[in-house]
């Protein structure tokens, strides 16, 4: 007797997390692929030339690594950064059970006056408090279940195959980082390799240059060119989200109120994500302050409009 057997889904997320491995393994053979292509055979010698033109190679040398520097402590914050999980059975805070923290003034120095926080009577229960069967806990607000990290991720974005990690609430700023020092950094290769990548068809007729630096060069300038032009789709679409203070899991939703309950204005939405302290917003970092008191950045408890029904 023939017995069928059930498809296990959870084979395919094991996958994705080995695919990301991977991934991982080919943004750094992208990343020494550009840089033998820009500083070692394009640039960097001519700056030992003493010559006008060694100035300005070695201003972008320069550039391209202070970007370099960024993108990847852009990238491994969001590798090994944990995006936020919830505590073993935490339970939302009752009015109740917050008037010394609403005294404190902890939260009420940070959000404006037509926002009020996510806590509420022990009568009433809000909506988007829900229940994950899977992790058998309750989920905050804005948490979704991820099936490749197999668990409840806060405010979760998206699981990034890339960065082999969900972005979420503690690491959607490195995650933005990355995607702006990634396209600083392809397009500043694009624009240093583009001569060189028209002279690519002159050396290869008269075989003046390395077939291997031609090979090189011509990769490298197509790899820089093709992300910078899907990275610039991501950013616009991710600063878009940014800027009404939306995930991505979240714009289907948000389609279908007239006015976004966590849209606070685009600064203050900003700073849910990269913080108060301006000076810090370029970094992959947070200040001690920032951490303590933006209950965003913390991912359980989220500010919302006055002016909309939670």
């Amino acid at each position: 007797m023939l017995c069928c057997r059930r498809a296990n889904p959870f084979v395919l997320c094991t996958g994705l997390r080995v695919l990301g491995y991977f991934m991982i393994l080919l943004v750094a053979a992208i990343v020494a692929l550009s840089y033998y292509a820009v500083v070692v055979v394009a640039w960097g010698p001519l700056i030992l030339h003493g010559e006008a033109a060694s100035v300005l190679a070695f201003a972008i040398v320069v550039i391209f690594h202070v970007l370099l520097v960024f993108l990847l402590w852009s990238y491994f914050m969001v590798v090994f950064q944990d995006p936020g999980s919830v505590p073993e059975n935490w339970r939302p805070i009752l009015d109740e059970e917050n008037v010394e923290a609403a005294t404190s003034g902890t939260l009420s120095d940070y959000v404006a006056p037509e926002i009020r926080t996510s806590t509420w009577s022990s009568s009433e229960r809000r909506p988007d408090i829900t229940y994950c069967s899977r992790c058998q806990n309750n989920r905050p607000p804005r948490c979704h279940h991820c099936s490749i990290c197999q668990r409840c991720i806060l405010k979760m974005d998206h699981h990034c195959v890339w960065v082999v990690n969900c972005v979420g609430a503690r690491n959607y700023k490195f995650f933005l980082l990355f995607l702006l020092y990634t396209f600083l950094e392809t397009c500043l290769d694009t624009i240093v390799l583009l001569p060189r990548f028209i002279k690519f068809f002159g050396d290869a007729r008269n075989h003046s240059s390395s077939p291997g630096n031609l090979a090189i060069i011509f990769l490298a300038f197509v790899l820089n060119l093709a992300f910078a032009l899907s990275l610039l789709c991501f950013l616009f679409m991710h600063a878009s989200l940014l800027l009404s203070n939306t995930t991505t899991i979240e714009v289907y939703e948000k389609k279908k109120s007239v006015r976004w309950k966590y849209d606070l204005g685009k600064r203050k939405n900003i700073e849910q994500v990269f913080g108060t302290k301006k000076i810090l917003w370029f970094f992959p970092l947070y200040s001690s302050e920032d951490l303590e008191n933006t209950p965003a950045l913390q991912g359980l408890d989220f500010p919302m409009r006055s002016d909309v029904e939670g």
